[in-house]
């Protein structure tokens, strides 16, 4: 009895884990090599992956080789590629300057120009100077002397034509007696009697045979108007074309030397002199129909015509670089059609909707054009049209503004197709793993356009370098948020909250986005107590603040326990009954809980029921735990007869669903224990799960776990015999609170590690679990042995041990 006590004793001893394992302890050196480093702010610590994958994808310009971004949010994603790209934009050239103008021999589909860096704000003023001097040399060139005598001329000649018909009809009316009479633009005939045209009453005192003869007469005379006066309307038209030929001719010496200036300073362009030359004849009709005098006119009216001009002749400058400002990046957070390919504006006329080439506005894609373009996958995959249409843009290296709304019907509209645009852009999508895998899958053309993948860590290894660069961030932040330093008490507790978030001693947490956001909050505190310098104690007051913040629900379950609402005992023994270990996840808080498992054991032949999968509360992870414990039950004990047994396993007090299958290695012990109905310590947690052959494998959340039943246990009371059971493979998690640390220090709580079912078992039954000997039995009075017997006879019970 001795010797197995000490067996047990050594065994306890042996799997303890000592205080000073229980958390991250950072090398003094290398912590004070870091502190006095000078080494400047980087953009991101560690990541030499996707450090070296960026630097490929960015470095090769053949099609297809966009780059996916995976990882998780505040990992530094975004920073890590907006400072690569930053630091290679500068050095490459400028892309061009792009606007659109109006298409005079179709409206409908604007030209896009090309013009050099940054001068596309020059060829807009050289356009709009040359409509300030239309504006100023029109409608004075038609007032010109020599305008209007060529004018008065024409309409001299007209007038001549006109009066010389007219002559010639009234001379052949005098030889018969009859006069011509114009009045009010209108000829008529009248009579002469007594050397005068006789009136209406004296014409009606005539006999009727002589009015007859007057009426012939005047009725011939008519005839002879109308033959003398037949090309009128052609004389008209002859006028009509001579003054409008006037007009353009008048026009165009006006504006030909406005132009001849313009094709002067553009000479080197092609692009501009072939639009020059289209907007020469057209800009000479504008001219002529609008600033031709007419009448005078007031000073709106001149702002009304300065604008059309403006509307038909001004560039629409659609994107604009400064000279040497480099390859752009643009990070487009709301990836939608419009804010990628632009959008053409509509306004309503007369309650129809216009458009035209000065209403299209430029998007991501073209801002981006000749440079790098940042989009969230995530975002970009759940707006309609978005993902094909940037496919095709990229495939055949056109920007085209396709309107999505055309597709579901936009009645009553004018539209536009504007001109393409060649696109030469680096697409980078920062995006998540499924998202990633889910395109690979399920989209062939995702593989050829996005050929580079930049995939982050969650983790970074605690290095040197590392450790220079994490300081660095550090104190840069504190000094970009006003305070004058950090203490290097401060830092280390930093450093140690960077590792409890990655949950390794030896590991950085590659969020540092949630070390910032400490940071921030112990801010707070540094300024209520009006001190420059961040310290410790800040710090885990901001700690502490959030705890309390968010622990209203961990607090909830603790005091249900503490009154006996849900059922678990941390002292005594118990059959069947083990404390599991559980974490919940509520927002972005993770707290550990304690769970008793139970388990009964009766003969039949049902296995070993999962309570939680049959009321579907058990996921897929925890069910399949639970069915390895019939492995293992085989695999230990029923190699010469059928295992049969009927058994239940449950969570108790467990009303939501269940996952993971960390409790596996609790409910194995449970189902252990009501088998050979030996006794099992309360004042132990477990947590782990297991395979078949009894081999204990890691879990997560350990930190939290722990933490969860140290607490329950320090409300009622350390007494030296409780602690957790964790999976040898997680020791190197461990970072626990200080608290938990210096009460193990003192042996008031434990925390053990084991690699088997078997320690497992030592541990919580206070028993040796038992090795095969040579005969292949377990030795008598072991855990093992007892198992063995109790299947045999359920065995024997179910299978026919009532026939003997």
């Amino acid at each position: 009895m001795v010797a197995k006590l000490t067996s047990v004793q050594n065994i306890t001893h042996k799997l303890s884990i000592a205080a000073a394992d229980l958390s991250a302890g950072v090398d003094n050196d290398m912590f004070n090599k870091a502190m006095q480093s000078q080494a400047g702010e980087t953009a991101l610590i560690g990541q030499n992956r996707a450090k070296e994958a960026l630097g490929f994808g960015l470095g090769v310009n053949s099609t297809g080789y966009n780059l996916y971004v995976m990882g998780e949010q505040a990992t530094g994603r975004y920073t890590l590629v907006h400072n690569f790209i930053n630091q290679r934009a500068h050095q490459q050239p400028t892309p061009n300057d792009w606007c659109y103008l109006n298409n005079f021999d179709d409206e409908r589909q604007p030209i896009a120009l090309q013009l050099p860096t940054s001068q596309s704000k020059g060829f807009v003023e050289d356009i709009e100077s040359l409509l300030d001097e239309l504006m100023d040399t029109f409608p004075a060139v038609f007032e010109n002397p020599s305008y209007q005598r060529r004018k008065a001329a024409i309409t001299r000649a007209n007038e001549q034509r006109y009066d010389k018909a007219i002559d010639e009809v009234e001379k052949v009316a005098l030889s018969r007696g009859v006069a011509l009479i114009e009045s009010d633009g209108s000829i008529s005939f009248s009579p002469i009697v007594d050397g005068k045209p006789i009136t209406d009453a004296d014409f009606a005192q005539h006999g009727d045979d002589e009015r007859q003869l007057y009426y012939d007469l005047i009725d011939e005379l008519e005839d002879c108007l109308s033959e003398a006066l037949i090309e009128v309307p052609l004389w008209q038209r002859k006028s009509a074309e001579q003054l409008r030929k006037l007009k353009r001719e008048t026009a165009e010496q006006g504006i030909r030397p406005l132009l001849k200036e313009l094709e002067h300073k553009h000479a080197a362009d092609i692009a501009i002199l072939k639009h020059l030359k289209q907007l020469k004849p057209h800009l000479i009709d504008t001219v002529t129909e609008l600033l031709v005098p007419e009448s005078k006119e007031d000073k709106s009216d001149n702002f009304d015509k300065r604008a059309i001009l403006v509307d038909t002749y001004v560039p629409n400058v659609l994107i604009r670089h400064a000279i040497d400002a480099g390859a752009p990046i643009i990070y487009e957070a709301n990836p939608t059609h419009q804010n990628l390919f632009g959008k053409i504006e509509y306004t309503s006329v007369q309650g129809s909707v216009y458009t035209n080439y000065r209403m299209i506005t430029p998007g991501a894609l073209h801002k981006a054009n000749g440079g790098y373009l940042l989009l969230d996958a995530d975002k970009l995959v759940d707006q309609p049209y978005v993902w094909e249409s940037l496919k095709l843009a990229l495939k055949f290296g056109q920007l085209k503004m396709e309107l999505p709304q055309q597709d579901v019907g936009m009645v009553n509209s004018i539209t536009q197709t504007p001109q393409v645009i060649p696109l030469k852009v680096k697409i980078i999508l920062l995006g998540s793993r499924e998202l990633y895998y889910a395109l690979q899958d399920y989209d062939d053309e995702f593989k050829e356009l996005f050929r580079v993948l930049v995939d982050f860590d969650h983790e970074i290894p605690l290095n040197q370098q590392n450790l220079n660069d994490f300081v660095a961030r550090v104190k840069a932040h504190v000094q970009h948020i006003g305070l004058q330093s950090i203490d290097a008490d401060a830092m280390r507790r930093l450093l140690e909250h960077s590792l409890r978030l990655a949950e390794h001693q030896s590991k950085l947490s590659a969020r540092f986005a949630d070390v910032i956001e400490l940071i921030n909050e112990a801010h707070y505190f540094c300024l209520q107590q009006l001190q420059g310098q961040l310290q410790a104690i800040h710090i885990e007051a901001a700690l502490a603040a959030k705890k309390n913040r968010t622990g209203r629900v961990s607090e909830s379950l603790l005091e249900d326990i503490k009154e006996g609402h849900v059922l678990i005992n941390t002292d005594g023994q118990a059959v069947g009954k083990v404390n599991g270990l559980t974490v919940l996840e509520v927002g972005d808080t993770a707290f550990g809980t304690p769970a008793r498992i139970t388990s009964t054991v009766y003969a039949g032949s049902s296995g070993v029921v999962d309570i939680e999968r049959e009321v579907e509360l058990g996921q897929s992870i925890h069910s399949k735990g639970v069915m390895l414990l019939t492995g293992f039950l085989g695999h230990k004990y029923a190699q010469f007869f059928p295992l049969t047994l009927s058994a239940n396993i449950a969570l108790e007090q467990s009303y939501g669903y269940i996952d993971g299958d960390s409790a596996s290695l609790g409910e194995l012990v449970a189902l252990i224990s009501a088998l050979t109905e030996l006794p099992v310590e309360q004042g132990l947690a477990v947590t782990g799960s297991i395979n078949q052959y009894g081999e204990v494998q890691a879990i997560g959340g350990v930190n939290e776990k722990i933490e969860g039943f140290f607490s329950l246990c320090l409300q009622r009371g350390l007494n030296g015999n409780q602690g957790v059971i964790i999976p040898k493979s997680n020791a190197l998690n461990l970072v626990l609170d200080n608290e938990i640390i210096e009460a193990v220090n003192q042996g008031l709580f434990h925390v053990y590690a084991v690699s088997s079912v078997d320690e497992t078992l030592c541990l919580l039954m206070k028993k040796e679990a038992g090795e095969l000997n040579v005969k292949g039995r377990y030795p008598k009075n072991s855990i093992h042995y007892q198992a063995v017997n109790r299947l045999y006879n359920i065995a024997n019970i179910v299978n026919g041990g009532q026939d003997e």
